[in-house]
């Protein structure tokens, strides 16, 4: 056999392997990859949830709720990505509803604080605007709050749209137009204003003898100190 037959075989047994080793080395980063897809989905969907309970909400109008003519007003400056704005949630705004919203003495508005932690803040701000449109503000509210978990993307977005009964296509239209990007950075504009410094952070407003006075509680405190200021404000306006 010639030298060159021989070196041709040589070649050709050596390209071979070469191609055996690519081909392992491509299956093994294909299993890692999907080893890798799947952790994180383990990681991710066990805290996407969609079926959370919503609370009732009297006279809900948009990101507002209570009665229009109350004699308090309490805003709520707040961040969807703030674990202290998600406790007051869980523990103290039931307790709020319950004994001063539903019985007409104190109006609640809630008010992001736009891009204060990430810009995946503002887009939830916005998100629970464009739920706002078709009247699932506070159901869209709620279940941000139930997945802080979970990322704040488009994706996990439109299943929440979907979980709260929205019109998806119009909710998508509204965050593909960033209509409320706006609104959510003034809300941030406003609180810088009035020295917002942390979230959550509330303003109690009631009018006494034609001035407005204003009492602020700053991060997610007990009811009990919420109960305190109320009630003071109260006794102050003379209402039982």
């Amino acid at each position: 056999m010639s030298p060159e037959k021989t070196m041709s075989k040589r070649q050709a047994r050596r390209a071979k392997r070469e191609r055996q080793a690519r081909m392992q080395r491509l299956g093994m980063i294909g299993v890692i990859a999907l080893g890798a897809l799947l952790v994180a989905a383990a990681l991710i969907l066990p805290n996407l949830r969609t079926n959370t309970e919503f609370a009732s909400r009297p006279n809900a109008d948009d990101n507002v709720m209570g009665d229009p003519d109350a004699p308090i007003t309490i805003t709520e400056y707040s961040d969807y990505r703030c674990s202290h704005c998600g406790a007051f949630v869980l523990d103290t705004e039931p307790l709020l509803i319950k004994d001063y919203i539903k019985t007409g003495k104190v109006k609640f508005v809630y008010r992001s604080m736009g891009g204060w932690l990430s810009e995946q803040s503002l887009l939830a701000a916005e998100a629970s605007y464009c739920a706002g449109e078709q009247n699932k503000f506070w159901e869209y509210h709620d279940i941000l709050f139930a997945n802080q978990g979970a990322s704040l993307e488009m994706t996990n977005f439109m299943a929440w749209a979907e979980a709260v009964g929205l019109d998806t296509e119009a909710f998508r239209k509204c965050m593909d137009e960033r209509r409320y990007q706006a609104r959510a950075d003034q809300d941030a504009q406003d609180g810088n204003a009035l020295g917002v410094q942390g979230t959550p952070t509330f303003f109690l407003t009631y009018t006494l003898d034609g001035v407005e006075k204003t009492r602020v509680i700053q991060g997610a405190q007990p009811f009990e100190s919420f109960q305190q200021e109320i009630d003071g404000a109260l006794a102050d306006m003379g209402i039982q």
